[in-house]
């Protein structure tokens, strides 16, 4: 299976795990040893302001930093990641396409609600990860949609929204689908 990096993994109505219903998982990374993603509509009850001021005591209330932090998966929750439009001068961050980046360091946390903050922006605590074969294997076994990655639906739509419009860049309707997997 060619690299699904910078797709979207939709998760199939019939996927039956509670964590994983509905969501939309940005893949940052899918070779040989494994695969590991964001999911970018499951918030959380924190805001980015409350976030930011754990880190930072001193760190003014932003009327921009309202949005809701996203849970990114089930794996290392205490871990934050922003996914972000790109700008480089991070102290670690990674080029995951054209106009999507990954940062791991606190910098970037300070800057948000600054000028110096990329122009878009996601937080989220955690990743979802999958072994060797693992994520193959789920999608031969129905439980997931894949996509190119869109910045609009990334960035621009609103969290609730997210896994329906990204099921309707397919061109189908969900509803409509079979649990069962086909043969031609």
């Amino acid at each position: 299976m060619d690299s699904l990096e910078n797709q979207l993994l939709i998760a199939m109505p019939s996927l039956d795990d509670s964590y994983f219903n509905k969501t939309v998982t940005y893949i940052c990374e899918h070779n040989a040893e494994g695969a590991m993603g964001l999911i970018i509509n499951l918030p959380i009850n924190v805001s980015l302001n409350e976030l930011l001021t754990q880190i930072d005591e001193d760190k003014a209330e932003s009327p921009e930093l309202d949005q809701q932090v996203l849970t990114g998966g089930p794996v290392s929750q205490d871990r934050g990641f922003v996914l972000h439009s790109t700008q480089a001068g991070w102290n670690s961050s990674l080029a995951l396409s054209d106009e999507v980046m990954i940062t791991t360091s606190k910098d970037i946390l300070l800057a948000l609600g600054t000028e110096e903050a990329p122009e878009k922006y996601m937080v989220t605590l955690g990743y979802a990860g999958w072994g060797p074969g693992q994520l193959e294997e789920e999608i031969k076994a129905n439980s997931w949609l894949t996509t190119p990655a869109d910045g609009d639906i990334i960035f621009n739509t609103p969290i609730e929204q997210r896994w329906k419009k990204a099921t309707t860049m397919l061109g189908i309707d969900l509803a409509h689908l079979s649990n069962e997997i086909g043969h031609a």
